[in-house]
C-alpha cells in the first residue's frame, strides 16, 4: 500500500487527533527566506507546517497524493482565514504549472516512497520543477524498530463528534537489505454502538548517505550540505539529517556553510 492509498478514510480522520507532534516551521521558513520564493512543500498532508508558513505571508504552495488529507488542509485553512494553493498529485509524478526556487519536504516524508526507483522518479520531478537558481531540502531518517513492549499498545484520542479514536501497532517486519520497515497498524473508531476497524501496512524505505547522493546525482541534483534540523553540519553517524541540494554538477567541491 503506497502513501496515496494509506492516508485515506479513517487514517486521514485520525491523523490530526493522534499525531504525536507537529513539524516546527522554523527550519523551513529559514530555508525559504534563504533560497527564495515561490516555494513548494511536497507531502503537505493536512497543513503542518504549510499553514503556519502561509500565515507568515510566505509564498508557499503544497502537493499531496491524498485527497482526504488535502480536504482536511482546506478545512483548516478556511477556519484560520488562510489562503492556500494545493495540488493533489504524487510527488514522484509532478505536473505543476510553475517552477519554484525552494522545494522542500517537512519531516521524513521522503521515506514514504517505497523504493529507490520511486525515489529517483521523485528527484527527477523535483529537478524538473526547480528554477535555475533553486534548491531543495529533503529530511531523511533511518526508522528505529518499534520496541517489543510497544507492540499492541493503544494510543487514543477523541474526535470532535465525541467518537473514541485508537491506533496500535499489530506487527512489524524489517528488511535491512532492502532498507524497508513495514509496520501493520490497527485503526479503530468507536461511537456509541458503531465500531469501525481497519488494518493497514505503513511502509518506510530509508537510504544510506552515499546511496541517496547517487540518486540525486542521477537526477541532476548536487548535494551542497548535510545538516541536522537546525542547519548545523551532521555527524557522519547521524541517522536523522537534512539534505540540501541544487541543480547542476558538483561545483568543485563547494558546500554550503
Amino acid at each position: 500500500m503506497d502513501a496515496a492509498d494509506f492516508y485515506t478514510g479513517i487514517v486521514a480522520e485520525l491523523y490530526g487527533p493522534l499525531k504525536s507532534f507537529s513539524q516546527d516551521p522554523e527550519p523551513y521558513a529559514a530555508f525559504i527566506e534563504r533560497t527564495g520564493k515561490p516555494a513548494l512543500e511536497l507531502g503537505c498532508g493536512d497543513g503542518d507546517p504549510l499553514l503556519q508558513l502561509r500565515a507568515r505571508g510566505l509564498e508557499v504552495e503544497g502537493v499531496d497524493s491524498s485527497a482526504d488529507m488535502l480536504e482536511r488542509l482546506r478545512r483548516r485553512a478556511h477556519e484560520q482565514g488562510i489562503s492556500a494553493t494545493v495540488f493533489c498529485q504524487r510527488m514522484e509524478a509532478l505536473n505543476l504549472p510553475r517552477r519554484y526556487r525552494a522545494i522542500f519536504l517537512a519531516g521524513p516524508t521522503f521515506t514514504l516512497l517505497p523504493d529507490d526507483d520511486a525515489a529517483l522518479a521523485c528527484l527527477n520531478s523535483i529537478r524538473a520543477h526547480l528554477a535555475e537558481d533553486g534548491a531543495t531540502l529533503i529530511p531523511l531518517f533511518v526508522p528505529p524498530p518499534t520496541p517489543a513492549e510497544q507492540i499492541g499498545q493503544v494510543r487514543t484520542a477523541t474526535a470532535p463528534d465525541g467518537a473514541e479514536l485508537q491506533v496500535s501497532v499489530v506487527a512489524e517486519q524489517r528488511d535491512e537489505a532492502a532498507r524497508t520497515q513495514t509496520t501493520l497498524l490497527r485503526y479503530e473508531r468507536r461511537h456509541g454502538r458503531d465500531h469501525f476497524v481497519d488494518e493497514r501496512p505503513w511502509v518506510l524505505h530509508w537510504y544510506t548517505r552515499s546511496g541517496f547522493q547517487a540518486l540525486a546525482a542521477a537526477a541532476g541534483l548536487t548535494v551542497t550540505a548535510v545538516t541536522d534540523a537546525h542547519g548545523n553540519p551532521a555527524p557522519a553517524a547521524a541517522t536523522d539529517v537534512h539534505f540540501r541540494l541544487r541543480t547542476g554538477p558538483d561545483l568543485g567541491g563547494h558546500r554550503e556553510r
